[in-house]
C-alpha cells in the first residue's frame, strides 16, 4: 500500500508557477460518458476553461461571457461570470446544484488567431462536440491553447517597422522620419518579443523596448544629419518609433465593456491600458531629454491633395496591416483589417483637413471601421474585434499623448494640458465610434437581457 502511494504521488506534478498551472484533464473521471451527460464538476469545468482561454486572447468581457453561456447552454447549465482583465469568477447551475471556480492569468495579452480559432469551437460546439467527452473536449482546448505563434521576433519586428513608419507619414512625417522611425519601432518591438519569451514584467518590457526604440531612431538620425546633412528639424519622428507599445485592444475593449456596463473589466482594461501609455511616454521623454531629442512640429509634406489622399489610403493599409501581424493575424485577416482601416482611417484625416474636430472625425472614423467589420464578420465568420481593432489602432492619438506628458514635464501647463485635453476626446470617440456600430448591426449586443 506504501509503494502505490509513494508512485500515485511521483505521478502528480504540483506547478511551482506563482500563478499556478490548472490540469484539466483531472476533472475528468470517467474517460467514456459524454459531456453532456457528465457530472456538474466537470461540465462547469468546460465552460471556465473556454472562458479563461477567451479571455487570454484579448477580448473583452461580453465576448467572454457569451462564449460561455454558449457553452453552457449546450451542456445543459445555467452560467453567471464576473470577468475582469485576467481573471474569471464564475458559477454554474444545474437541478438544484451548483459548482464555482476562479481563474486567473499571469498576464494580458492579444492573440487574435487563437481567438477566430476559439470563437470557431464555441459556435460549433453544440453540433461537433455533443458526443464528445470531457476529455476529448479538453484535448481540442489544448490544442488551440498550443497553437504557435504566426510570426517569429524577426517579422514582428518588421510589422511593427513598417506599421510605424506608416504612422509617422500619417502623423505628417517625410521619408526621413519615416527610415528612422522604421528602425527604432522595428528594433524596439523585435526586443519586446524577446523579453516576452523570457516573461519579463510588464513595466521591465514597456520601458526597455521604448528606451531601445528612441536611441535606435536617434543614432539613425545622427548618422543621416552627418553623412547626408538632413535638417534637424527631422527629429520629430522619434515619437513614432515608440507608437508600437500602444495598448490598442485594451484600450478599444474597455470603452466596449463600459459601454455594456461591464464596469470591472472595462475600468481595470483601461487601467492597464493608461499603465502601459504612461510608462512609455515618461521613457520616451526621459530618453529624449538625455539625448536631446525634442518633439517639434513635422515639416510640411507639400504633396497635392490626390496625391495625399492616395498615400494615406497607401499608408493606413500598411500600418493597420503591420498592427494585425503584431496581433499575430494570419495574412487573409490582416489584409481585410487592412482594407476597413485604410477607408475608415483615410476618411478621419480628410473630415480634419476639412476643419472637422479631431474628436468627431475619429469618431466617424471608427463608426466606418465598425460597419465594414460587422460585413466582414457576417461574411466570413471573423471575429469583430480582430478587424476593428487593429483598423482603428493607428488613430489612437499617441503623438497628442506624447506631446502632453513633454510639455507637463517641462511646466508648460496650458500647452500640455490642450494636448491631453484633444487626446482624451480621441480615445473616447474611438470605442464610442464602434460601440455605435455594434449597436447597429448586432441585435444581441445593443439589448441587455
Amino acid at each position: 500500500m506504501d509503494n502505490s502511494g509513494n508512485t500515485n504521488a511521483q505521478h502528480i506534478h504540483i506547478s511551482a508557477k506563482h500563478h499556478m498551472t490548472i490540469h484539466w484533464h483531472r476533472f475528468v473521471k470517467d474517460q467514456n460518458v459524454p459531456a453532456v451527460q457528465s457530472n456538474l464538476r466537470e461540465r462547469a469545468t468546460i465552460v471556465g476553461r473556454v472562458g479563461i482561454q477567451m479571455l487570454s486572447c484579448g477580448t473583452g468581457a461580453w465576448r467572454v461571457r457569451e462564449a460561455m453561456d454558449t457553452i453552457a447552454r449546450a451542456l445543459s447549465l445555467t452560467c453567471s461570470a464576473d470577468v475582469g482583465l485576467t481573471t474569471i469568477e464564475y458559477t454554474c447551475f444545474s437541478n438544484g446544484h451548483h459548482y464555482s471556480q476562479t481563474l486567473a492569468l499571469p498576464t494580458s495579452g492579444v492573440n487574435t488567431d487563437k481567438l477566430h480559432a476559439m470563437e470557431t469551437f464555441v459556435t460549433s460546439f453544440a453540433e461537433d462536440c455533443a458526443d464528445d467527452t470531457p476529455a476529448q473536449i479538453h484535448d481540442k482546448l489544448d490544442q488551440i491553447r498550443d497553437m504557435k505563434a504566426n510570426y517569429g521576433a524577426v517579422a514582428a519586428g518588421l510589422a511593427s517597422a513598417f506599421a510605424c513608419a506608416a504612422f509617422v507619414f500619417l502623423l505628417g512625417g517625410s521619408p526621413v522620419e519615416m527610415l528612422c522611425a522604421f528602425f527604432g519601432a522595428g528594433a524596439g518591438h523585435f526586443s519586446r518579443k524577446l523579453m516576452g519569451k523570457r516573461h519579463l514584467t510588464l513595466i521591465v518590457v514597456t520601458s526597455l523596448s521604448v528606451a531601445l526604440s528612441c536611441v535606435v531612431y536617434m543614432l539613425v538620425f545622427r548618422t543621416l544629419e552627418f553623412t547626408l546633412h538632413v535638417a534637424s528639424a527631422h527629429e520629430a519622428g522619434y515619437i513614432g518609433a515608440m507608437l508600437f507599445v500602444i495598448p490598442g485592444f485594451p484600450l478599444i475593449t474597455s470603452g466596449l465593456d463600459i459601454f455594456k456596463l461591464d464596469m470591472r473589466s472595462g475600468l481595470e482594461r483601461m487601467l492597464y491600458a493608461l499603465t502601459v501609455i504612461l510608462v512609455a511616454v515618461l521613457t520616451g521623454w526621459v530618453v529624449a531629454m538625455l539625448v536631446q531629442l525634442r518633439p517639434a512640429n513635422f515639416l510640411p509634406q507639400n504633396l497635392g491633395p490626390w496625391a495625399l489622399l492616395f498615400l494615406r489610403l497607401a499608408a493606413s493599409f500598411v500600418g493597420v496591416f503591420g498592427f494585425s501581424m503584431m496581433f499575430n493575424s494570419p495574412y487573409k485577416m490582416a489584409g481585410l483589417a487592412g482594407l476597413a482601416g485604410a477607408f475608415a482611417n483615410t476618411l478621419r484625416l480628410e473630415l480634419v483637413d476639412f476643419k472637422l474636430p479631431a474628436a468627431a472625425a475619429a469618431f466617424l472614423g471608427a463608426l466606418l471601421a465598425g460597419l465594414i467589420a460587422s460585413y466582414l464578420h457576417r461574411k466570413m465568420g471573423l471575429p469583430r474585434i480582430s478587424l476593428t481593432v487593429p483598423s482603428i489602432v493607428i488613430m489612437v492619438p499617441g503623438l497628442y499623448m506624447y506631446r502632453a506628458m513633454y510639455n507637463l514635464g517641462l511646466n508648460n501647463f496650458a500647452v500640455g494640458g490642450s494636448w491631453l485635453i484633444k487626446a482624451v476626446l480621441m480615445v473616447v470617440a474611438l470605442p464610442l465610434g464602434l460601440a455605435t456600430a455594434r449597436v447597429l448591426t448586432d441585435p444581441l449586443w445593443r439589448h441587455t437581457n
